[in-house]
Parts: C-alpha cells; sequence; structure tokens
C-alpha cells in the first residue's frame, strides 16, 4: 500500500505482533509474507514518527528484510548490514519491536546494529562500506572452526562507490569464500549516486540480460521483469561488454524487484544451495510505500519526531533562528568563490549534509561529489592543489578519520595548500559514538605543517574559514553539529592572526587569586556562563580565553596568564586524552611553568546516544558541569 501520512496511533499488525524472533516468521506460510511486509511498513512509518531517525532507507528494505530472516537461520546464519541507516526492520524482527520508539534516546537501542545490543546483530556499523569485509572475515573464520554458515553482506549501491568494498569482494575471490553479497540499488546513498560505478548498474539494468536461478541452484537467463526503474538520467550502455561482478569473479544474480518479497524468497532459497561468492542484485526505491518520501528522498533520508499527522515540514517560528554551521560554511563557500576562482569543492557525498547545495548549484564545474570516498577524496584535493588551485574539502569529523593516512602523506607531508572544514565536531547526539567527532584534535594535531582552529560561533566560523583559505597550507577548520549562537554575522570577511587568543570575559579582576579557563570552540559559552557564576559565588578572579587555534598554540598569552594564575582550565568538546588541554599540559611542562591544571572534556570511553544537551551535562561539559568541576578542584 502506499501511504500518504505518518500514524500517530500504533498501527494495528496482528502479523507482526506474533513475532517476536525471526524463527516465528519462517513459520509463517509463505503467502502470508506479503502483509508482514505491509505491517511492518505501517509500524516503521509509526514509530519513525514518535522517535525520529532513519527514515527512507528503512522504508526502503522492508521486503528484503522479511525474505532474508524468513530464508535464513538467523543468528546462526550472519546478516551483516552495511552502513546500517535501513536496520529498524531488521530490529522490529529480531525481538526489538516494542523497543523501536526509544531508537537514538537515551538508554534506548543504538542508531545502529551494535553487537552488545543484540545477538542478531552480528557487526557495529555506522560508517559506510564495511559489511563485504566483516562478512568476509565471518566466512572466513567460519570456515577455518570447520563449522560453516551462511554469511550475507547487504550493501547498497553508494556504499559500492568506496574501494574497501571492491578489495573485500577481490578478496572474497581469492579465498573463493562462501559469501553471498546482496546489492540493494536504490540510486541513492544520501544523495543521488554519482559516477562510474552508478552507470554500470543502469547498463546492467538496461541490457535485459538477468540472471536467475531455479530451485535447484541452478543458474539461467531469463527476461526482462515486468517493473520499470527509471530513476536514472543519463544515456543508456546497452554495449556494456561483461558484467563488472562477473569480471571480479562472483555469480551474478538479479536484478530483482526488491520489493517482491515472495520472489525474493524464491531466490534466496535457491541462492543457499550454491557455493562461493555470490551477488544478489535487487532494486529498491527508498521511502518506498509513503508517498511525499518517494517523492522527495533525500529530504527524507533522516526525519525528526513529527507532530500528529505530520506529513509537512513544522513551521518555522517567527523570530530568526540561528543558522547551521553547514549553512554558514555554505554561504561562506559561494562568498569566496566568487573572489576568487582558484576555489574548487569536494565533498565525499555529503553535499547536503554540508551546506554544498546552493555552490553546487551556482558553480557546477568548480563541484566535486567524489562519493564515499574519503582517502580519494583527501587526494584528490592534493592533486589540485598541486596545479596551483585552492581546494577546499568539505568532510564530517568522523568520516576525515578515513582519509588519515592521506592527509599526512598526501596533503600536510608536501605542505600543501588544501582547506578542511570539518563538520559535525564533537558530539553528535542522537547518531551516537559511530558519528562523533571526538577524536580530530588528536589526531591533527601531531601532524606538521597543520593549522588547527576551533571557532567559538558561527560569525567566528566564517572568518575562521577564510583565515584558513588564505593561509598557504593545510588548515582546517573545527566545527560543530547544529546551529550557532544566534551571533550577527560579519559579511566582511577578515583574516585572523594565526595562532593568536583572544580574553573574552574577565570577573574579578581585582581579586587576590585568580583562575583562568582556557576554553576551546564549542565550549567558550558555557565557559563563560561558568565563570560568571564562579566570579559571582567567590571573591576569586576568574577569566575566560577564547584559544581559537589549537595549532600552533598561543603560548605567550598562556606564559603571561601563568604569572597571575593560580589554576588553569582547559575546556574542550573533544577526547580529553591527546586533546587540546594536552597541547596545553605539554607547553607548560616543556616551559618548566609548575601550576595546577584541570583538563575538562570528554572521557576516555564511545559514549551511547542521547540528546546533545544531555550528554553534554553527562559530560560534565555544559556551564553547570563545568562550574561544579571548577568548584570541586579549587575547594
Amino acid at each position: 500500500m502506499l501511504y500518504t501520512e505518518i500514524p500517530t496511533q500504533r498501527p494495528v499488525t496482528p502479523l507482526l505482533d506474533g513475532i517476536d524472533h525471526p524463527q516465528q516468521l519462517r513459520q509463517l506460510e509463505q503467502g502470508l509474507l506479503p502483509q508482514v511486509a505491509d505491517e511492518l511498513r505501517q509500524y516503521i512509518l509509526y514509530a519513525a514518527g514518535q522517535s525520529g531517525g532513519h527514515f527512507g532507507a528503512n522504508l526502503g528494505v522492508v521486503e528484503l528484510t522479511v525474505a532474508l530472516h524468513y530464508c535464513f537461520n538467523t543468528p546462526q546464519d550472519r546478516l551483516v548490514w552495511d552502513v546500517g541507516h535501513q536496520a529498524y526492520p531488521h530490529k522490529v524482527l529480531t525481538g526489538r519491536r516494542d523497543r523501536i520508539t526509544t531508537i537514538r534516546a537515551k538508554d534506548g537501542l543504538a542508531a545502529f546494529p551494535a553487537r552488545e545490543e543484540s545477538e542478531f546483530d552480528t557487526f557495529g556499523v555506522g560508517h559506510s562500506s564495511t559489511a563485504i569485509s566483516a562478512g568476509l572475515g565471518m566466512a572466513l573464520a567460519r570456515r577455518y572452526q570447520k563449522a560453516p554458515c551462511d554469511v550475507v553482506a547487504i550493501v547498497g549501491d553508494g556504499a559500492m562507490t568506496a574501494g574497501m568494498a571492491f578489495e573485500a569482494m577481490n578478496d572474497a575471490v581469492a579465498h573463493d569464500a562462501d559469501l553471498i553479497v546482496v546489492l540493494n540499488d536504490n540510486d541513492m546513498s544520501i544523495s543521488c549516486s554519482t559516477g562510474g560505478f552508478a552507470k554500470h548498474l543502469a547498463a546492467i539494468w538496461e541490457t535485459g540480460q538477468l540472471v536467475n536461478v531455479n530451485e535447484q541452484g541452478e543458474a539461467y537467463v531469463q527476461p526482462h521483469p515486468k517493473w520499470t526503474y527509471n530513476s536514472r538520467l543519463h544515456q543508456s550502455a546497452t554495449d556494456a561488454a561483461d558484467n563488472l561482478f562477473k569480471a571480479i569473479g562472483f555469480d551474478y544474480f538479479g536484478p530483482f524487484d526488491g520489493h517482491d518479497v515472495e520472489q525474493l524468497v524464491q531466490v534466496f532459497h535457491a541462492l543457499k544451495k550454491r557455493k562461493g561468492p555470490r551477488l544478489v542484485h535487487v532494486y529498491t526505491k527508498k521511502g518506498k510505500g509513503f508517498a511525499p518520501a518517494e517523492a522527495d528522498p533525500i529530504t527524507y533520508h533522516a526525519i525528526t519526531k513529527i507532530a500528529p499527522v505530520a506529513c509537512a515540514p513544522a513551521k518555522t517560528s517567527s523570530s530568526k533562528a540561528a543558522p547551521k554551521y553547514s549553512d554558514v560554511f555554505g554561504q561562506w563557500l559561494c562568498d569566496e568563490a566568487a573572489q576568487d576562482d582558484r576555489l574548487l569543492a569536494i565533498t565525499p557525498a555529503m553535499c547536503e549534509g554540508s551546506g554544498m547545495v546552493q555552490f553546487a548549484q551556482q558553480y557546477p564545474e568548480r563541484f566535486f561529489d567524489v562519493a564515499i570516498a574519503e582517502q580519494h577524496a583527501v587526494t584528490l584535493a592534493a592533486g589540485m592543489a598541486c596545479e596551483g588551485l585552492k581546494p577546499v574539502v568539505a568532510i564530517y569529523s568522523t568520516f576525515l578519520q578515513r582519509g588519515y593516512d592521506q592527509l599526512i602523506h598526501d596533503v600536510a607531508l608536501q605542505n600543501l595548500d588544501v582547506t578542511f572544514g570539518i563538520d559535525r565536531a564533537g558530539l553528535v547526539g542522537e547518531d551516537g559514538p559511530t558519528h562523533a567527532g571526538a577524536y580530530d584534535y588528536a589526531y591533527m594535531r601531531t601532524v606538521p605543517n597543520m593549522v588547527i582552529m576551533a571557532p567559538k560561533d558561527e560569525n567566528e566560523c566564517r572568518q575562521m574559514l577564510h583565515t584558513a583559505y588564505h593561509y598557504k597550507g593545510p588548515t582546517a577548520v573545527r566545527y560543530p553539529r547544529g546551529v550557532g549562537t544566534g551571533v550577527e554575522i560579519q559579511q566582511q570577511m577578515t583574516a585572523l592572526e594565526i595562532g593568536k587568543a583572544e580574553i573574552v570575559a574577565e570577573f574579578n579582576q581585582d581579586a587576590d587569586q585568580q583562575i583562568s579557563i582556557l576554553a576551546f570552540g564549542s565550549r567558550v559559552a558555557a565557559s563563560v556562563d561558568a565563570a560568571a557564576q564562579f566570579a559571582n559565588q567567590y571573591a576569586v578572579g576568574v577569566r575566560v580565553v577564547n584559544m581559537r587555534f589549537v595549532k600552533p598554540l598561543d603560548e605567550q598569552i598562556i606564559r603571561e596568564l601563568a604569572e597571575k594564575t593560580d589554576l588553569f582550565v582547559t575546556v574542550e568538546e573533544h577526547a580529553v586524552m591527546a586533546g587540546a588541554g594536552s597541547a596545553v599540559n605539554e607547553f607548560l611542562a616543556q616551559a618548566r611553568i609548575v601550576k595546577p591544571i584541570l583538563n575538562l572534556g570528554l572521557p576516555d570511553a564511545f559514549l551511547h546516544q542521547a540528546t546533545h544537551p544531555q550528554m553534554l551535562a553527562d559530560c560534565g561539559l555544559d556551564s553547570q558541569g563545568i562550574l561544579a568541576s571548577i568548584q570541586k578542584a579549587w575547594f
């Protein structure tokens, strides 16, 4: 069925209510599976409205998920979900139906598959393109243990653009591994799929050479299916000489209608009788069954909690809201590009999330979406910089981790002029530990030639991006997810002095005892609030320094403040270990300045999901937490 509204009351789902374990699903007659799928889709619609979260991808894999759990003996057989955006139906069918509305909430279900949550979650995910490697590892391990089982890796066409996926496929063939890869092709990652691989999938579809399997597991060519898939707008490639997957060494089957649950059951039952590396190509529609999501899958990639009957976007307040940091970046990118035609912009499949839509429309010849290929994105920028251009790489902190070798070897070692706009730095709330940007200070500040900045607000973010762009060498501006503080953004762009901090607040300056708070990035405002409260309660001087630069550190201001400081406090939304506070500690030790110092930041642990304010409070990084820590250290 096609739905147009998200239900606000729990739908009636008699078959689904009887499934607390996939074994109960497998006891149903095959003819009931379409009803199970319809009930599951209704329930996912309802649950997503209650909790928010990933949306379109989950609706697109309902039938596929039902068929997989019906045909394979999970959890003894292994299902490995890539990324995990699409795992909500899997969670519902594996004993977590009544908790699915808690997904992404504090103490609720994780946003992605998590091994500690369920034995059915065979591999913890969140980042793209890991499933084939992990599944191959499981298959080879079970072969070694002489306890083979079916292993199925479910991978999207977007995730297949990453080199890691092809490295794993190549190795699977080398080992003749008993591995099934399900290629869930919806012509999307988060944005539309791009590049040669997307064209190749279209060519497979357009040739009409579909390979199926009979009940004995024997392959045969079948006629083109009756259903249509028409989202691809590029030129037909019916003269494709071969099938890429077959050329690698996989047995290829498909493409199949990923919403025909009974056909999928037939295919999977037959494939279980074959051995070796096998790939099943299925076409699905992102947002399937919900009309608004089918029409606009990018907007409905993920949703927030929805009010009753909330098909339309919520109305915004009449007062002007603070912009998102990603929008600040996007506007700066357009403004800087208007002044310098050497600027080129690169994103690894995060155009919308990084605020680059306007730039892509305004400067299409200067915009490069390289798909899910973070390593390539960084080295691509390095190559552009070698030719005298000024590339800007827009990337999330958690995803730049995947391009770390390229950051060191290809950019920093050659001291190339590349600017990194690092979004989603610090805690990211409901997306949990897989997406937290908790380590970028640590992994960047150890790299020679890097300049690293962290803005206290959205105006400073704009000025820092301008500063980074005009600095000759590798630079990074690290900013948080979500909206800014609401300060006025100056359109005039002015470069900051490299490595220069500023004192932003001073209280009780004449007091005999003094505390200096060295705050980095997003924690400046909370530090000022905590300082004001502390100074109001006690006859102690407190000053707050907006450090601005993690590297180079403003050593001069620290040295000057040390003469009149009885306690240093560093505050950052980053892991304490090896973070900005550690950089301050290192300088004080090298300068032989002996002062008490309190380092506040994220603990040495992976933090489970909650709202961003809840997580900050739990870590003691909101104003009250900072105040409490200073009080404890002082008294």
